[in-house]
């Protein structure tokens, strides 16, 4: 086992893939798990859980498994990704668990950063960056979060919640390499029909830790499919409206238990309005389904996690633009947010805000 003593046990890390429709995509993110240089680290199985393609992705995987032994296929009726993630957990036996989506691709040495971290420190799991991946006119394009960017500047080890709290706001389980022993035993789960499952599971997870060791290292490339068919690029959909803030509140729910005051302020004022100004932007748009039901759902959530809890929007830390929409939504002022994003479109952000701060009697914060 090269540098590891000769006492130590062999690692397997599980690495469960959940897989539909992406026959164009599963092949090369296969290829880029299979190539990882692990072999003086630890030794990998992959478990690939079709659910139900049409495309023919499940005859991909097949092929690459029939050339590579350490892939596995598993194939169900098609019920969701987050069932196809529990089949492929309780497949998985590796004492370390990874995941990776069928569409992304992992850098070259991904995964032995946070593994040799764990071995280090003994945490529950370890975290690393990922980076934005889109190609614009046969150009690649790389882009890490504000976010991401923030939690990821330096290395914190044998880290805690209460010591980060800024670490909920990284909602990705691909990122991340985790105990089985740790999953399992706290009964971390991925919620059914939702679109937004890893919130929920890894708030659950962040908050169950004993330790989690927090990496600079770049570990996942997260593509931006130009199809439109990921699930984040589906806002105007009534049910992806409704799955958002169906998660957001069960995050709320999960912090709230916690009974820490600097972890709601963190959740409520720095991680739930990350995403909510394209929802802003969605409750306005002609193509919106349903647009009286939408601008209903999305003020209601408006008005529940911030202004009801004593937060309002203006104090958040997202940028001025995105407040003063969701003070427009929050005063049900639709043709006045309509009239704001098209201004900001045109004109900018900052003259935009200039002009309707001059005219408007504005509360603090905005």
């Amino acid at each position: 086992m090269g540098a590891f003593r000769r006492r130590d046990k062999p690692r397997l890390l599980s690495v469960v893939v959940p897989v539909y429709n992406v026959a164009d995509y599963v092949a090369d993110s296969l290829a880029s798990i299979l190539r990882q240089p692990l072999r003086e680290v630890c030794a990998i199985e992959v478990v690939v859980v079709d659910d139900g393609s049409t495309d023919g992705s499940a005859e991909i995987v097949k092929g690459v498994a029939a050339k590579d032994p350490r892939v596995t296929l598993i194939t169900q009726p098609n019920s969701g990704v987050s069932i196809a993630r529990r089949a492929g957990i309780a497949a998985a036996t590796g004492d370390l668990l990874t995941f990776v989506d069928p569409d992304d691709i992992l850098p070259r040495d991904a995964w032995t950063p946070m593994l040799r971290s764990l071995r280090r420190t003994g945490s529950d799991f370890a975290v690393g960056a990922a980076e934005r991946v889109s190609v614009v006119n046969g150009e690649e394009r790389r882009y890490v979060t504000p976010l991401m960017r923030r939690n990821h500047s330096r290395t914190r080890l044998r880290c805690r919640i209460e010591d980060a709290p800024l670490m909920l706001a990284d909602v990705f389980v691909w990122n991340k390499i985790f105990r089985r022993s740790f999953w399992t035993d706290n009964d971390i789960t991925f919620p059914e029909r939702t679109r937004y499952q890893d919130q929920v599971a890894l708030t659950q997870a962040f908050l169950a830790a004993r330790s989690f060791d927090v990496l600079t290292d770049v570990v996942y490339d997260w593509r931006v499919r130009s199809d439109l068919s990921s699930a984040t690029q589906k806002r105007a959909q009534i049910a992806n409206l409704v799955e958002r803030i169906t998660t957001k509140r069960q995050t709320v729910e999960m912090v709230a238990a916690t009974g820490s005051e600097e972890l709601m302020r963190t959740l409520r004022t720095e991680i739930l309005p990350i995403d909510m100004w394209e929802h802003f932007r969605a409750a306005v748009d002609p193509s919106t389904e349903d647009p009286d039901r939408y601008w209903s759902l999305l003020r209601e959530a408006v008005l529940e996690l911030w202004y009801d809890a004593g937060v309002p929007f203006e104090e958040t830390t997202v940028p001025r633009g995105q407040r003063l929409m969701a003070w427009l939504v929050s005063r049900d002022r639709r043709d006045d947010l309509a009239d704001l994003i098209e201004m900001i479109d045109e004109r900018g952000p900052a003259k935009t805000i200039e002009a309707f701060a001059a005219a408007e009697d504005l509360p603090v914060g905005l």
